[in-house]
């Protein structure tokens, strides 16, 4: 029995529920950030120096587990991703003010990280004839969990529930992914098994188009999560149920994600890639500019947006470029999240600036208007690649 015939799908549902966790982490944070400013008395700038943290210690653990799990293995480094989501989520529980809440994010965000560095060359290695489709059903359990996320901490705060307890949620899918990862045997990853060289790996990764695609998801990442994970913060004034407009977004995400088959059989990855560009943009200037019930009009569409960015952004290095192995896969993925710890520090200051002088809904469509350059800038170099892609394979 091998782990790329019948164990594979044991191996892609245990992968999906390590997911879970990492985007429940987003969810439940995202839901109870306000709260956390209130008990402990955080600013603005404080509390997005706390989220960031998640974003730069993801990007950290994610390099260093693509550099180490071709030769480590990949069941050791998912041990570790557990226990640092165990330490994580108690940490955070027990928090007692900035200082334990900014280590607590952080394991968290190693954690996370390394789900990434192991999962995504774990599920190309075991479903190699249908790799985009595939990463793209294995990240739809990150909005899908923001789903999830997002409902225990809207219902639990209805139901006056502490966030510690909201907290305490992520440890049942942590116990069931542990005990599962386990008990499996991993194979090794693709580029082991086809050969290539350490050499051959890193003359891959200074191949013009892999620059520019991992340029390019600087962009993708911080449009969609810089957004859905602040977005309670920058339109808790223009409506009362700002953390649904993150639900609306992450279950429109969560369907697209689990329909990608004929998706990515009718348009290109490519194609699928300058489409999402679009969205995002319309998406992000309705959710800057209207109100009302047209906000949520505007997360659907945003949530149209930023479905298909990561997953096939993964999917699209390796498709198109295999050599750059799992380390490939990280570095574009790591280059996202750094990308979104800065932004979101440097706008949490730029919100804390504008408060000064405008009111809350002043302030919270002026940072998502700024945004709005981002994937605007993101329509042209995915239509660039398009067409480069559609003249070499045609």
């Amino acid at each position: 029995m091998t782990a790329t015939t019948s164990n594979r799908r044991s191996l892609f549902i245990a992968s999906c529920a390590s997911l879970l966790v990492t985007s429940l982490s987003f969810g439940i944070r995202a839901g109870i950030l306000n709260d956390l400013g209130v008990e402990f008395e955080l600013s603005g700038s404080e509390l997005s120096r706390i989220a960031a943290t998640a974003f730069w210690g993801f990007p950290v653990s994610m390099i260093i587990g693509g550099a180490l799990v071709d030769k480590v293995g990949m069941k050791n480094l998912m041990r570790l991703a557990y226990i640092g989501h165990f330490a994580g989520i108690l940490l955070t529980i027990f928090a007692g003010g900035f200082w334990s809440l900014w280590i607590s994010t952080l394991f968290i965000g190693l954690a996370n990280g390394m789900v990434e560095a192991v999962c995504n060359p774990l599920v190309a290695s075991i479903y190699p004839e249908e790799k985009t489709t595939k990463l793209n059903q294995f990240h739809l359990w990150f909005p899908g969990g923001i789903v999830i996320g997002s409902l225990v901490a809207f219902s639990f705060g209805k139901l006056g529930l502490s966030w510690q307890m909201m907290m305490a949620v992520m440890l049942l899918p942590t116990i069931w992914y542990a005990l599962q990862m386990e008990r499996m045997e991993f194979p090794v990853t693709e580029r082991v098994a086809n050969k290539v060289s350490d050499s051959e790996m890193y003359k891959a990764l200074l191949n013009p188009l892999y620059i520019i695609v991992t340029i390019a998801m600087l962009g993708t990442a911080t449009s969609e999560l810089f957004i859905n994970q602040y977005v309670d913060v920058l339109l808790k004034s223009v409506s009362n149920n700002a953390i649904l407009i993150l639900l609306i977004t992450s279950g429109v995400m969560t369907f697209g994600r689990g329909i990608a088959a004929p998706v990515v059989e009718r348009f290109s990855t490519t194609g699928m890639l300058l489409f999402s560009a679009v969205f995002t943009t319309i998406g992000l200037y309705m959710m800057g500019t209207m109100d009302g019930s047209m906000l949520f009009v505007s997360a659907f569409v945003f949530g149209i947006g930023v479905t298909y960015f990561w997953p096939t952004m993964i999917g699209f290095v390796a498709t198109y470029l295999p050599s750059t192995g799992a380390v490939g896969m990280a570095v574009i993925g790591a280059a996202g999240m750094f990308a979104v710890s800065i932004y979101m520090q440097f706008m949490g200051g730029f919100y804390d600036e504008l408060m000064v002088g405008l009111s809350e809904v002043e302030a919270g469509r002026k940072v998502i208007m700024t945004t709005l350059y981002i994937p605007v800038t993101l329509i042209a170099i995915f239509a660039g690649i398009h067409l480069y892609i559609r003249r070499k394979h045609s």
